[in-house]
């Protein structure tokens, strides 16, 4: 395994066929949280600007286009529609697209976890890179088929990350260690955590106006 950390300047985030058409299909993951997973993810590429490709099958297909939290998150980023199935890395668009971020580490996430997420991670092996499967922003239409899929992964040597972590580990970064993005992406996509942030918050509150007043 290689402890090199992840960062935007060695990492491609890879965004593979999030089609509205599958989302009710998907039954290893809440539907809500899947797509906050998915939508913090790729906030996480834009804001610590690490390389980013964001492909789909063909939008006029059953499957459908993007989800539409995810294209307001990614605004005018390119989208590279396959006609390929299963393996990204069989359609040469895809693969130049690749290859002409110049990372090596590829941070991939999808739908679904035992089809093109499997195949694709399996590609990138292939052909070379260092591929991470972010296991919360991907999903499937059972538990048990995304278990076994991440468990086929990781077996080939593949590193399992969520979104969080990897966005914790981008903000390890020196150049971003007073940025605000970790708080943000926080904000937007952690309701628990920052509910827990203002209650702790409070209770400093209260507890510097009662020693005021005491």
């Amino acid at each position: 395994m290689n402890l090199e950390p992840l960062s935007p300047d060695n990492a491609t985030v890879v965004l593979v066929d999030y089609a509205v058409g599958f989302a009710n299909l998907l039954r290893s993951h809440d539907l809500r949280e899947h797509i906050a997973n998915v939508a913090g993810l790729a906030e996480t590429a834009k804001l610590y600007g690490s390389g980013l490709v964001v492909t789909n099958g063909e939008a006029s297909k059953p499957s459908g286009p993007l989800y539409p939290e995810l294209l307001a998150i990614i605004g005018d980023q390119p989208v590279i529609e396959r006609t390929t199935a299963f393996n990204s890395f069989l359609d040469p668009v895809f693969s130049e697209a690749v290859r002409a971020a110049g990372r090596r580490k590829l941070i991939i996430g999808g739908v679904a976890t035992d089809g093109c997420v499997l195949q694709t991670v399996l590609g990138a092996l292939r052909e070379g890179y260092e591929p991470y499967v972010v296991v919360d922003a991907s999903a499937s239409l059972s538990k048990e088929a995304h278990d076994a899929a991440v468990q086929r992964m990781v077996l080939a040597g593949v590193v399992p990350v969520t979104w969080w972590s990897v966005a914790a580990e981008f903000q390890l970064e020196p150049r971003f260690a007073d940025a605000p993005h970790r708080a943000r992406l926080m904000g937007d996509h952690q309701p628990a955590m920052t509910m827990a942030g203002r209650t702790f918050f409070a209770g400093v509150k209260q507890g510097r106006l009662a020693a005021a007043t005491a």
